[in-house]
């Protein structure tokens, strides 16, 4: 697949719902008690951030699980670094749930510009939400390798969000 192609095809999948940076600084998350979920490798870079897309915007913790090698590394602001993949499930256990009790789910993530460089896919998006006074604009890199996301690297702050009140 030429690159011009597989960024059409990142960006269509990204418009319905990108934002898995949603994690590292959001409050009062309980750590995820759940057995990690089997791995699942999908066949290209572009199929890789659409099944993390996809399973973000759903709010589903074992698809997005399925997706990480043990060894995972997750980039945040201000030096944060979640490694592994059972840190990481943690750290997403803390987004996966309503707005109420602390988490994310509802964004609408629209990608404002991608850029693929190799196997990594640059994704720069707005997060819209009804619960949100105004939109909120980041970016990620998504690393892949072997069919699963080795690395993620955001601009997402939590705190940042202007919720509504």
């Amino acid at each position: 697949m030429n690159s011009l192609k597989l960024r059409a095809q990142v960006e269509m999948i990204a418009a319905t719902a990108v934002f898995a940076a949603a994690i590292v600084v959001l409050p009062g998350g309980m750590a995820q008690s759940n057995p990690l979920p089997k791995q699942v490798r999908q066949p290209t870079p572009a199929k890789v951030v659409a099944e993390h897309m996809a399973a973000f915007s759903a709010c589903d913790w074992k698809r997005l699980m399925a997706q990480f090698p043990d060894n995972v590394e997750f980039f945040a602001p201000n030096g944060v670094t979640v490694r592994g993949r059972q840190a990481v499930g943690e750290m997403f256990a803390k987004v996966v749930k309503p707005p109420a009790q602390g988490g994310t789910c509802g964004l609408k993530v629209t990608t404002e510009h991608t850029f693929v460089v190799g196997d990594v896919i640059n994704v720069q998006w707005r997060a819209d939400a009804p619960f949100l006074a105004e939109p909120y604009r980041g970016a990620d890199a998504y690393e892949t390798k072997d069919g699963l996301m080795a690395a993620q690297v955001t601009t997402f702050d939590a705190a940042a969000l202007k919720m509504k009140h």
